[in-house]
């Protein structure tokens, strides 16, 4: 019993003659992107959960006065923000060192538990700030190992519709989270909605534990007589035929059966160096030691990445910012419960299940102007939500058409903007291989998009939060609006390279670089 459970849980080689359980399942690319899928969900079903409720559990709970609830709603949803930003490049720089992408998963999972504990029982301001805290740092690895796993195990090519489902799964969350929290805590209590974050946890925690890597399944593809394969990039600026005396034979065809050129040592090289060859000289070092800057400075050596990045942060604001005003909006307004402010989030976050068909065409099309469209086409419906300033029925259609078009609007940006990310690392190592090491940098640049998106989550709810307080709603609006607005100008300028005749060409590198390996045309 103790072996097989091991097996079921290791994701490391123990036995090449028992490979684990359903592993063809497990480490299926549609297991990989539904468990991701999931932990993406989770964390932010727990993040959402609880922004119909806290207002009116600061106020029943914790003891805070009416007028101070919104000062603590915005801290609380800042919070989760800040601790996101301060672990994303902590935890992309442990993702790209670490043999497994599914251990830091399984250390953000326990994370999240122990969030969810915290404000479940937490009654003082205290607690609750810290459970906010520890759950910006679960998402911190979810965001990154997670995303980096996807690129890993689905490669380039579709990167753009898989992220669409990442982007789905988001806008799931925070269709469902504040719905549900809203009724469920209407209907049967504050320790009703935390059951269901437990269960959604015990799902999560069966899908993180039941997946195998990719590159951990192949362990168990490979024949145990093979030569062990070796990495293309190790063998650059190494010549694979030594010349030696006339008539002598070549180094590759008098090396032994499966030694590679690249790799052989003084005994099986047939012509060696020598103090007699090269009197003057010592042998050159095949692999010099050269100084590379950090992958992170690297990565932000990058104006596109840069205008990604840029993009990243303001659509999180945009889309966070109305977490901590439009609750109260609507209750000062319509007079809504719970109920309805969780209610009011299904018009911002339904048109969002077009994200995988906008990732689609993200793939096929280039991110700019998606991406751009999106930010302009946000503007105006922010700044009409003006409009919404006394209750009618007609004020409740207008609000909600509103919140529809500016939710389509805004996933026009988030799926394209995440597949660049991708597309920007692959370029960096098409250009200069081995440049990021052996462990690549796709945790490190998400966890630099997690940095963009938790200022974001940061900045957003501060914003509309105080400016609705000092200045109105109308004020809110519009400069929500103008933000977009101004936000497209380095999107278009960036987003797939630089957008000019001589460098138009950006946009499709390693499209180009896969589809010449599928043609085995590669270097």
């Amino acid at each position: 019993m103790g072996a097989d459970t091991r097996d079921v849980l290791a994701w490391r080689k123990r036995d090449a003659s028992r490979p684990p359980p359903l592993l063809r399942y497990r480490s299926a690319k549609w297991f990989i992107m539904m468990t991701v899928c999931i932990a993406v969900f989770t964390d932010l079903f727990l993040y959402g959960i609880i922004v119909p409720v806290i207002p009116f559990a600061l106020s029943t709970r914790a003891g805070v006065p009416e007028v101070d609830v919104q000062h603590w709603v915005s801290v609380l949803l800042a919070c989760y923000g800040a601790a996101l930003l301060a672990a994303s490049p902590i935890c992309g720089w442990f993702a790209d060192h670490s043999k497994s992408r599914r251990a830091p998963l399984l250390i953000g999972l326990v994370a999240l538990a122990g969030a969810t504990v915290m404000l479940l029982v937490g009654s003082s301001i205290g607690v609750l700030v810290a459970g906010r805290l520890l759950q910006g740092f679960s998402a911190a690895v979810v965001w990154t190992v997670g995303l980096a796993l996807l690129v890993d195990t689905v490669g380039q090519k579709d990167v753009g519709q898989v992220m669409g489902y990442v982007s789905l799964s988001m806008s799931l969350s925070y269709l469902l989270a504040p719905l549900l929290g809203g009724v469920v805590y209407a209907r049967a209590g504050y320790f009703a909605v935390y059951y269901m974050a437990f269960g959604l946890i015990a799902l999560d925690i069966i899908m993180r534990i039941a997946l195998v890597e990719k590159k951990v399944a192949k362990q168990w593809d490979v024949p145990s007589s093979a030569p062990t394969p070796v990495k293309e990039s190790s063998a650059v600026d190494l010549p694979l035929v030594v010349e030696g005396p006339p008539g002598a034979q070549s180094a590759k065809d008098s090396l032994p059966a499966g030694t590679s050129p690249a790799f052989a040592t003084p005994s099986t090289t047939p012509f060696p160096s020598s103090d007699n060859d090269h009197p003057s000289s010592a042998p050159a070092d095949p692999n010099p030691k050269r100084f590379s800057l950090p992958p992170v400075i690297t990565l932000l050596g990058s104006r596109r990445l840069l205008a990604s990045l840029w993009g990243c942060l303001v659509q999180a604001s945009l889309l966070t910012a109305f977490d901590s005003v439009l609750p109260l909006r609507v209750q000062a307004i319509f007079h809504w419960t719970s109920t309805g402010a969780g209610l009011i989030f299904l018009a911002l976050v339904l048109p969002s299940l077009i994200a995988p068909f906008i990732g689609h065409v993200s793939d096929t099309s280039g991110p700019r102007w998606l991406a751009a469209g999106g930010f302009v086409l946000a503007c105006p419906f922010l700044v009409l939500l003006r409009l919404v300033d006394h209750d009618s029925v007609g004020q409740k259609v207008l609000l909600c058409a509103l919140l529809a078009l500016l939710g389509a609007a805004l996933t026009m940006v988030m799926t394209p903007l995440l597949a660049e990310i991708t597309y920007v690392v692959e370029a960096k190592e098409k250009k200069k291989p081995e440049a990021f090491g052996a462990g690549g940098a796709y945790a490190q640049a998400y966890g630099l998009f997690n940095v963009a998106f938790a200022a974001g989550s940061l900045v957003g709810p501060i914003w509309a939060g105080f400016v609705e307080q000092r200045a109105g709603w109308s004020t809110m609006s519009w400069t929500l609006g103008l933000v977009s607005a101004v936000s497209a100008m380095p999107v278009v300028v960036y987003s797939g390279g630089l957008i000019t005749k001589r460098h138009r060409e950006e946009k499709r590198v390693g499209h180009e670089e896969e589809g010449k390996e599928e043609d085995g045309t590669t270097a």
